[in-house]
């Protein structure tokens, strides 16, 4: 098996000095991505995605801790439905193809014109009703990914006349399908159900991604963006939540070996999955944005501030011990976790998402990514 601190590098880059003047490295990323000459983005996943739509879809949405500061407090200046105190990495993405911010889909009388976010935060790849029958609670919403299709074949269709004008309309969108999955782990993880639960369900996620790719494919998509799973070994919720005296359950940035290794299945089968979607859809071009393994030693890029990580960590496990903010509406065994104090010094906003300036430096990682695999030409 990969060694676990790959996929750590998606954590480890944030730190690195390289990336402290990365707005100059997305205004490059907009020249180069306007050769895909992109005018619109779908957007389906989870709260890493989520504009707003938890906040305005339920009355459990509207109660959650995202419709007040401290969220949205560095660049919105008040609570936007995001899971950060700022923007997210679509935004960033919208911003480097010269696109305005997305609009979520449940927001009355939004513009739509450049695109539209269906992600909702506590969304999950399957179906509420089969994680129901594996006894797994969706505390925060029932819209699915596949919910989230449906909404998006609803606004086609009020946008479109029939398929083929539909086609056209599309040409020139870019589809983003996830960051999903992660719930349908961190929901049996939370309610203690075991690790072994959420490795159960692993290929069903895998194939309902899959599906919703085959779907958005069929809608007209070009071009798709499949991210993965994150390193839920690193989030000071679980780390909080599963502390061990048993020093083999941490790699060497005190992250837990076992829950990073889930993450790492997911995005290896995912990969595998995007390759056969490749292969039955040759004319679409889809990107699966996971990470790779390199040398033994680690990413050479990132290797040397690996020390720095682990003084974060400890930190950050530090912070979340203060009361202030409960997670997932206290459900994470009514443990609860502080937002960061200043926000630029920290990868994690509030133990599980990131924030502004995280979700800023994975943006930069992730444009500079995709950009050859999209394939576009002048």
């Amino acid at each position: 098996m990969a060694n676990p601190q790959v996929i750590l590098s998606l954590v480890v880059i944030l730190i690195n000095s390289s990336w402290l003047f990365l707005l100059p490295h997305l205004c490059h990323g907009h020249d180069q991505l306007e050769k895909c000459n992109f005018d619109k983005i779908y957007q389906l996943g989870d709260s890493y995605s989520d504009t707003g739509n938890l906040i305005r879809e339920s009355p459990v949405g509207s109660s959650t801790p995202f419709t007040r500061l401290p969220y949205g407090e560095t660049f919105f200046k008040n609570a936007t439905g995001r899971c950060s105190d700022g923007l997210l990495m679509i935004d960033y993405l919208a911003i480097a193809l010269g696109l305005p911010l997305l609009n979520p889909y449940k927001m009355t009388d939004a513009d739509f014109r450049h695109g539209v976010n269906f992600a909702v935060a506590g969304s999950t790849a399957l179906p509420v009703e089969f994680l129901t029958k594996k006894n797994i609670s969706s505390p925060a919403t029932n819209s699915s990914l596949s919910v989230q299709l449906d909404w998006m074949l609803t606004h086609f269709d009020s946008l479109c006349h029939e398929k083929r004008d539909c086609t056209k309309k599309l040409e020139n969108s870019l589809f983003v399908v996830g960051e999903i999955g992660g719930n349908d782990y961190n929901y049996p993880l939370i309610e203690g159900k075991g690790i072994e639960l959420a490795k159960s369900i692993m290929p069903n996620v895998i194939e309902a991604i899959k599906d919703a790719v085959r779907r958005v494919i069929d809608y007209g998509a070009v071009r798709v963006i499949v991210p993965g799973d994150f390193p839920i070994g690193c989030y000071p919720m679980f780390l909080t939540i599963f502390p061990t005296n048993d020093s083999t359950a941490y790699d060497q940035n005190r992250c837990l070996r076992q829950l990073n290794n889930l993450a790492m299945d997911h995005n290896n089968r995912l990969q595998e999955a995007i390759e056969e979607l490749k292969k039955e859809f040759p004319d679409t071009v889809i990107v699966c944005t996971v990470i790779t393994t390199t040398r033994t030693n680690g990413f050479s890029r990132t290797l040397p501030i690996l020390d720095s990580m682990k003084w974060l960590y400890e930190k950050l496990v530090v912070e979340s011990e203060v009361t202030t903010i409960s997670i997932l509406g206290g459900s994470a065994e009514h443990r609860r976790f502080r937002c960061v104090s200043d926000p630029n010094q920290y990868i994690s906003f509030d133990g599980i998402h990131s924030t502004q300036h995280a979700y800023m430096l994975m943006s930069g990682w992730l444009i500079q990514d995709i950009l050859p695999k999209l394939q576009c030409t002048v």
